[in-house]
């Protein structure tokens, strides 16, 4: 979500005149865009924005801001931490950057910061510009905010409430990134399965998200398409079975469990049961054998115990997750649960947040070796990390994929069989001759 607000932010500024430089040191203007779901991000944008500002004697023209969700948190409490702060900008005012430098930049040297946090109508159909050029893959928000209350979490108190962009928007938006040559759009929201709840009916038994999956479908030129993130609630039979007849939905999805004790979700505030989870995951199943299924999992909640831990880590053998994100639970201010006490030692936290990634990567090891020998359809998004020649891409199954390869074949789907695999990537080969 911050990467796609970044982007199109980064298109407006060039649009009014501002250029992204690769050197820090010859930037006018540093924006962190932030998150505030867990507080070592938090961390890390504070002690990269103080880097900036005692250093900024060296470029004394240089405004420095910090934008998103902490910005929208704490606000004007930023600026005991960070005094010399020139921007401070909540979520729903990004767009508006532009003008705020333009403001900055001719009033000199004040020293007052410029501070808006305030909610604006309408907000979340400001995040659809791209900056130029060809790209495989790009994302596309299509709602801000949250409904939900889940004690841990802080996103409605930042994001606001759920406020989604109308269909023909989306569709337009996807149509135009097509023609300039991406090939796979991620639909992002807060609860992308929430999208168009209240705004939109069912029809034919299908949602209104679901009708947005076959609607993006029809674009001529977009090849793959996946979303994030959902919620366990959202899932009916009409989105598994959109798994199923839709053949550019990519069979992986991102599903957040949080925990396998009914006792924890239920203090979580999360509307669901360990067993409806593993319903919905049979069910996608049903719908596509081999889908890959990823998760959230926080642990060290507050109150959990060892039974409650097991149960998670039994859920965890149960489903066979390819991949999983497990946080060490950390108290969120301006969350519901922020009074609660943190009453799990940091080392137990630790240990089984290490129990869970094992588990996980026994199963994603299982899964990827299953790659080796096969041929998988492989969207070439660029240079791999290392290694001269060589490429990288993603399966439909959201694996990661690694091989030799000329720059021409960037943006295009191509056979690579797979000769090896580790528990987070695949090695292979192109396969010759490339389909016309």
């Amino acid at each position: 979500m911050n990467e796609r607000d970044s982007e199109a932010l980064a298109a407006l500024l060039a649009l009014s005149g501002y250029e992204v430089v690769e050197d820090e040191a010859a930037a006018d203007v540093i924006l962190l865009n932030t998150c505030a779901v867990r507080e070592a991000a938090e961390v890390k944008a504070i002690g990269k924005a103080r880097h900036l500002l005692e250093h900024r004697e060296e470029t004394p023209q240089l405004k420095v801001g910090i934008l998103g969700c902490m910005a929208q948190n704490r606000g004007r409490g930023l600026l005991k931490n960070l005094p010399g702060l020139d921007l401070i900008v909540g979520t729903q005012q990004i767009h508006h950057i532009p003008e705020m430098l333009d403001q900055l930049f001719a009033q000199r040297d004040t020293g007052k910061a410029l501070v808006e946090l305030s909610s604006e109508e309408g907000s979340q159909n400001a995040i659809s510009r791209h900056t130029p050029g060809k790209k495989p893959c790009a994302f596309v928000s299509i709602m801000q905010g949250c409904n939900m209350r889940c004690a841990y979490c802080i996103v409605p108190k930042t994001r606001g409430r759920e406020r989604c962009r109308p269909l023909a928007d989306i569709v337009a938006e996807c149509r135009a990134l097509a023609a300039s040559g991406t090939r796979e759009v991620t639909l992002l929201g807060q609860i992308v399965t929430s999208y168009g709840r209240r705004e939109m009916p069912v029809v034919g038994g299908k949602s209104p998200f679901v009708q947005l999956l076959e609607a993006v479908a029809a674009i001529a030129g977009i090849e793959r398409i996946r979303f994030t993130s959902p919620h366990p609630r959202g899932f009916r039979r009409d989105l598994a079975e959109a798994f199923r007849d839709i053949p550019k939905l990519m069979p992986a999805v991102h599903l957040p469990v949080q925990s396998g004790s009914d006792r924890i979700l239920k203090a979580m505030n999360r509307p669901y049961t360990a067993e409806k989870y593993l319903e919905i995951v049979a069910m996608l199943r049903d719908a596509v054998p081999d889908i890959c299924i990823s998760t959230d999992a926080i642990v060290g909640f507050p109150g959990e115990t060892e039974e409650d831990f097991r149960a998670t880590a039994e859920l965890f053998e149960a489903v066979r997750f390819d991949m999983a994100y497990v946080f060490k639970y950390s108290p969120r201010p301006g969350s519901p649960l922020d009074a609660a006490a943190d009453d799990v030692p940091e080392a137990v936290k630790e240990t089984r947040c290490n129990a869970l990634l094992d588990i996980m990567g026994r199963h994603s090891l299982a899964r990827n070796q299953s790659y080796v020998g096969k041929v998988e359809k492989v969207l070439v998004e660029g240079p791999a990390r290392r290694g001269e020649g060589r490429l990288m891409g993603h399966n439909p199954g959201a694996r990661k994929v690694v091989f030799s390869g000329g720059a021409d074949l960037v943006g295009k789907i191509v056979p690579v069989r797979i000769d090896s695999a580790t528990v987070t990537t695949l090695e292979g080969s192109l396969q010759l001759p490339l389909p016309s």
